[in-house]
């Protein structure tokens, strides 16, 4: 099964371990939120609307990060970029730490989308162009499947931290400092791409923007609003389950205790690794296209199904089978772009497709709050549901890559 892993040089690897390692840290830092939401809204005064309104401005910055970082590692490269965005993130969510009311905990939460938005343009970049072309897939699906390992390390964290320590929700934050250290890694053990080196780095910022739209404008279009679409279903979905699953059942929740909801947050962490993994071999097997409408389709019928479960078997039955489907497609977005795109325009494009779908989706935790706040939280899922199939639509108009070729 792991051949492949033997196929790429060691600068390879080494990039591979660079960008899950950052993509897995910055799951770590960013799902705290949701993991604290229950002790932190009662702590800062926040009702479910200004809670998800503070997630939604925090994707909101995220897009525009990713927009900004993926010219910066078009320009200068990488594994720069990667560093900057690590660091980012890691210094805002320990200052959320120190947040004693909704707006500076806002200003921290901006901060932190910044570093969240620009890691994945350029980790996803970093390894498009160093692995063989018929392991991509693969690759970047490992790459993405750590970010189920980031949020299930928060979710025991969070754990730890609350009910074993009996910390406050706060000292959850001072953690998210840690990543900072793993740029000092980063930095002497991970080279720029080959294919990078020998591109065209000087043209304007602009000029990369345009390129976009020169030639495939209905593609970058599709690929934005499909990738809208999906995050706006996982961003609308993960912001709120932990919450949903805490809260009292006359409150419309399910009324499960810490240890229950950690249990099931990681169980449905499980289910996520493994859909990411498997979606790399599937689309390197049948290609990216059908595996992708393949997994939309199944998700939103999995997530309309769980939120009609109220039993701790069912929720931890049914919660790893829903979170397979419904995130492990997000392996595919880094292949098809990395595919679609060339070098000099390509962490450019990954970010600018990534971030304005992401800017798009960052309503969802305001909307899907408010929905909960005035429906309940089944009725405020099932638009999560919804957009999982429209997002599967907009693969009329994506072309099949496989088997594209990346040329240094």
């Amino acid at each position: 099964m792991f051949t492949w892993w033997h196929e790429a040089d060691a600068p390879a690897r080494r990039a591979l371990v660079a960008a899950s390692l950052g993509w897995m840290l910055d799951s770590f830092d960013v799902n705290l939120y949701a993991l604290v939401l229950v002790n932190l809204m009662p702590s800062l005064g926040l009702d479910r609307t200004a809670a998800g309104s503070i997630a939604s401005l925090t994707l909101l910055v995220a897009a525009a990060g990713g927009l900004i970082f993926g010219v910066v590692a078009d320009r200068w490269g990488r594994t720069r970029a990667l560093m900057a965005s690590v660091l980012l993130y890691s210094v805002f969510t320990a200052a959320c730490g120190f947040a004693t009311s909704a707006v500076q905990l806002a200003v921290f939460r901006v901060g932190l989308g910044l570093g969240m938005g620009g890691e994945w343009a350029s980790g996803a970049a970093l390894v498009s162009e160093v692995w063989p072309d018929r392991h991509r897939a693969k690759a970047l699906a490992f790459m993405q499947s750590s970010w189920a390992i980031g949020f299930a390390l928060a979710a025991i964290v969070n754990y730890t931290v609350q009910v074993v320590l009996g910390l406050e929700w706060r000292w959850v934050f001072f953690v998210g400092v840690v990543p900072a250290l793993f740029t000092l890694w980063i930095r002497r053990s991970v080279p720029e791409p080959a294919v990078w080196r020998a591109s065209e780095h000087r043209i304007s910022a602009a000029s990369r923007i345009s390129r976009l739209f020169a030639s495939g404008a209905g593609v970058t279009i599709a690929l934005a609003l499909m990738n809208a679409s999906a995050l706006f279903a996982y961003w609308g979905f993960n912001t709120w389950v932990p919450a949903y699953l805490s809260t009292a059942e006359a409150a419309g929740g399910r009324g499960l205790t810490t240890s229950t909801m950690t249990a099931l947050v990681v169980a449905n962490q499980v289910g996520t690794w493994f859909g990411y993994v498997s979606f790399g071999f599937i689309a390197d097997a049948i290609g990216r296209r059908r595996t992708y409408v393949i997994y939309l389709v199944l998700a939103a019928a999995l997530v309309w199904a769980f939120t009609s479960v109220s039993s701790v078997a069912g929720l931890l039955a049914l919660g790893p089978v829903a979170s397979f489907f419904a995130t492990g497609h997000f392996s595919g977005f880094g292949t098809v772009t990395s595919e679609l795109y060339p070098t000099e325009i390509r962490a450019t494009a990954q970010g600018f497709t990534y971030n304005i779908g992401r800017l798009a989706s960052a309503f969802a935790p305001r909307l899907v709050g408010s929905a909960a706040q005035s429906h309940g939280y089944p009725a405020a899922l099932t638009i999560v549901a919804a957009a999982l199939l429209v997002g599967a639509l907009f693969w009329v108009f994506i072309p099949e890559t496989k088997g594209r070729r990346i040329e240094a």
